[in-house]
């Protein structure tokens, strides 16, 4: 099998892995990131999403060799100690109930508040649609998105 050398959350790490593994089963099975959830498998629920080069993206639908090069960020590296304010605001509305999709809404709302830091109710709710919770607590979603960017503009 090959080696691929990766950027992930600053840090450079090599894999021995087959060409075909998606990222999710790197990070999870082979780097022990298991903030990234497994969801669907498709690239449709948006559990597994983390940044690519800044961009949110599903890391199930990513193989190695897509990836490599790339920066490569996880909601492990989206701040060391918990205080990125989208995470921040995660805490302050109380969103999760069960949890399981928290990190990829995390990172889906801290991608696009970097590229829309004033959005309004419409854009964070075109925003985050891609990203599905079994909790349905998307009114807490969407409060804590717009939370997050009231504190990224001050």
């Amino acid at each position: 099998m090959p080696t691929y050398q990766l950027n992930i959350n600053g840090e450079s790490k090599s894999v021995e892995v087959s060409e075909d593994t998606p990222l999710l089963w790197v990070l999870r099975d082979h780097l022990n990131l298991v903030g990234t959830k497994y969801g669907c498998g498709i690239a449709l629920c948006g559990s597994c999403t983390i940044h690519l080069d800044g961009i949110a993206v599903r890391s199930c639908a990513m193989t190695i060799p897509q990836v490599e090069g790339k920066s490569i960020t996880t909601i492990e590296g989206l701040s060391e100690d918990g205080t990125h304010p989208v995470q921040v605001a995660w805490k302050e509305v109380d969103v999760p109930q069960c949890g399981y999709c928290q990190a990829g809404q995390i990172m889906t709302a801290s991608a696009f508040l970097k590229n829309n830091p004033n959005p309004t109710e419409n854009e964070i709710k075109d925003a985050m649609q891609g990203n599905i919770c079994r909790c349905a607590s998307y009114s807490r979603i969407y409060k804590a998105v717009e939370i997050a960017a009231n504190k990224l503009a001050v």
